[in-house]
């Protein structure tokens, strides 16, 4: 068998370099894709928000129930491991982030929840004590302990000097809230507010006790820009 000719050669070099260097790009491309599962008490308010930011992400939204005499936050913890173990094994696929998202409502076992969330390796987006706070600091700066009623009162409040929304009445099951939000209030100034809030309570790990004060900015932050996170992992 004669010898190749040198262009032939020089081609067949190309083409396997050509080849190596598709192979990586397809290795490199999972690191490109963050996977969250966020899962959520109730059935209503956080679910819809984070739906609807999350759409065309890599990320999944549960919301579970939790009814019954012995209803409790960590319940919703234990539930979010089985939701992610079945999810996992079916998709064979791992989630990168795992949250749970709570409020403080009439649970006694707050700070044990968060506790042991963190223990599992989740992040944990709670509010004390309404989850429309988070809305709220879109709008307003709050550091005074008031009620879920008035949360939803001073919400629709500011929601209304707007022309376009003199009529709005707030309801927990309003798939429109995010958008609404994107266009009339300011994220940015939210997540300053409720990072200010977080201050105030830094040296204590009573977390029933900080009210008001909310960590779904940083699930919303991750969620927005999870470049922060495959940097952190190529460091």
């Amino acid at each position: 068998m004669g010898q190749l000719p040198k262009s032939k050669i020089e081609q067949l070099k190309r083409e396997k370099r050509e080849a190596k260097a598709a192979k990586k790009r397809k290795v490199a491309t999972r690191d490109k894709i963050v996977r969250f599962l966020i899962v959520c008490e109730g059935e209503r308010t956080e679910p819809n928000y984070f739906k609807e930011l999350v759409k065309d992400r890599y990320s999944e939204v549960r919301s579970e129930e939790i009814v019954g005499e012995g209803r409790s936050t960590c319940a919703l913890v234990k539930k979010t491991e089985e939701i992610q173990e079945k999810l996992e094994r079916q998709r064979q696929l791992n989630f990168d982030r795992v949250w749970v998202v709570f409020d403080r409502d009439d649970f006694n076992d707050f700070n044990e929840a968060i506790t042991m969330a963190r223990q599992k390796g989740y992040n944990v987006g709670w509010t004390n004590e309404a989850f429309e706070l988070w809305y709220l600091l879109h709008f307003i700066y709050l550091d005074s302990a008031v009620s879920r009623a008035h949360y939803i009162a001073k919400l629709e409040s500011e929601i209304r000097r707007n022309d376009e929304y003199k009529d709005f009445r707030y309801r927990k099951n309003d798939k429109g809230i995010y958008a609404l939000l994107q266009k009339i209030g300011n994220e940015n100034h939210a997540k300053v507010r409720a990072k200010k809030l977080r201050g105030f309570f830094e040296h204590s790990r009573d977390y029933k006790m900080h009210k008001p004060c909310t960590t779904v900015d940083l699930l919303v932050e991750e969620l927005e820009h999870p470049e922060v996170i495959l940097n952190s992992w190529n460091k």
